[in-house]
């Protein structure tokens, strides 16, 4: 039995599910209110950006979106002191709310017109305010989820971290595509972005409902003692791991997002499809990628975490530079799909048990911490940025040199998975 369920009442299977199930909506809703932010730029770029050209316009409102990943350190390090002190359960359920609050906001956000630069300041607020949040719900989401899932099928259950993070992320293209055919182009840009926000800010109020369901995972003693949540003690035992852990977030993120919330924008700039157009094609990738996270996580439970981290590292640092590349020149839509899938493929060594290999490193009593904090930092540094990044290069005329970028911190991440332990026999988490 795990050390932090052993002052607990054991759970049956049933309540062990439901529990499962309660921390993944949660986890839903936080990605579907991020991720909207990212589909509807290019719709309200205009409205709080007026006088720039259109990659400009793209580009500041990437830039916010970035400012929104620099949050999330400081949402790791509070939320995951919180978690590891106060329990997973509540501070889950604080973070999708203030991450609904920051939904609100912008979905009533006068635009420059009304309020000049006072528009895009209060954006800016607004997307820190959900950077913050999402800081904390990750590392808190990937702790309970490995904590609750147990010792059978251990990689199947926590991939479930990313199922809904994926299926936030569908959740937010699909309302984007139905909004696209009700409203129209011109709708869109005038008003209907909104109603997208204002969707997520009504999810994230209904995940009280849940929380009855949500077993607290951490015992007593652990959050009660003198060095739950300390920086201090994280750095004092766990440095290794907890570099370990940002090397490999680096690749994994950057990959992730330029796969994802980027690729729409390539989409568009690049291969010169329409919005219309890039949005199905990426509805319809999502759909093959989150179904892809069990079968991995499944995959994981045999191989181990380590192998998953070794393959994803050595294919996305070998097929990057080629993926982009033949993505630039694709001639249909089916090409496009095919290029993007297999990408995403590779990401899915690493999505599938990302919350799980990282929680396996830390000792209970700075988990949450550790996680969610080397999570954020190195998120910021290189999956918040992915978009900017691209765009500059592209901006100088130099786009190819993105995908090697890419794989260059692929690269990175390849030398921190030769270091990981193989925690098939010798799980922390069962200790």
């Amino acid at each position: 039995m795990s050390a932090s369920l052993a002052a607990a009442p054991p759970l049956t299977d049933a309540m062990r599910l439901r529990a499962i199930v309660a921390g993944s909506a949660g986890n839903l809703i936080e990605w579907y209110d991020f991720y909207v932010y990212a589909f509807t730029a290019l719709y309200f770029s205009s409205e709080f950006f007026p006088k720039s050209d259109p990659l400009v316009q793209i580009m500041a409102t990437s830039g916010i979106f970035a400012v929104g990943f620099l949050m999330r350190p400081f949402g790791g390090w509070y939320f995951g002191r919180y978690a590891d002190r106060k329990g997973r359960q509540a501070a889950m359920v604080v973070s999708v709310l203030m991450m609904g609050a920051g939904a609100l906001l912008i979905s009533v956000l006068p635009t420059y017109a009304s309020i000049g630069v006072a528009a895009p300041a209060l954006l800016l607020v607004g997307r820190m305010l959900q950077g913050f949040s999402t800081g904390g719900q990750y590392g808190t989401a990937a702790t309970y989820l490995s904590e609750i899932a147990g010792p059978k099928r251990r990689g199947f259950w926590s991939s479930f971290q990313y199922v809904t993070l994926i299926g936030g992320q569908l959740s937010a293209t699909l309302v984007i595509l139905v909004l696209q055919q009700v409203f129209g182009d011109a709708g869109m840009k005038a008003w209907g972005w909104r109603i997208a926000f204002a969707i997520g800010a009504v999810a994230a109020a209904c995940i009280v409902l849940l929380r009855d369901h949500m077993h607290e995972t951490a015992s007593a003693a652990d959050r009660e003692g003198e060095h739950a949540g300390s920086l201090a003690e994280l750095f004092r035992h766990s440095t290794r791991a907890f570099l370990i852990v940002a090397a490999l977030t680096a690749g994994g993120s950057l990959m992730f997002y330029s796969f994802t919330t980027y690729m729409q924008k390539f989409l568009v700039l690049t291969v010169g499809m329409t919005k219309e157009a890039a949005t199905l094609l990426m509805t319809v990738v999502l759909i093959v990628f989150m179904v892809q996270q069990p079968l991995m996580g499944l995959l994981s439970d045999r191989i181990g975490r380590r192998t998953n981290m070794i393959l994803f590292a050595a294919l996305g640092a070998l097929c990057t530079p080629f993926l982009f590349g033949a993505l630039a020149t694709a001639q249909s839509p089916l090409a496009a799909f095919l290029l993007i899938a297999a990408g995403l493929t590779i990401c899915s060594f690493y999505t599938s048990v990302s919350g799980l290999f990282k929680a396996e490193l830390f000792p209970v009593h700075v988990r949450a911490l550790g996680v969610g904090l080397a999570y954020g930092i190195a998120n910021a540094a290189f999956g918040g940025t992915a978009e900017n990044v691209a765009l500059g290069f592209k901006q100088y005329g130099m786009e190819h040199g993105f995908y090697w970028y890419v794989s260059a911190f692929c690269v990175v991440s390849l030398v921190a998975a030769l270091m990981l332990p193989d925690t098939r026999r010798d799980n922390p988490l069962d200790r």
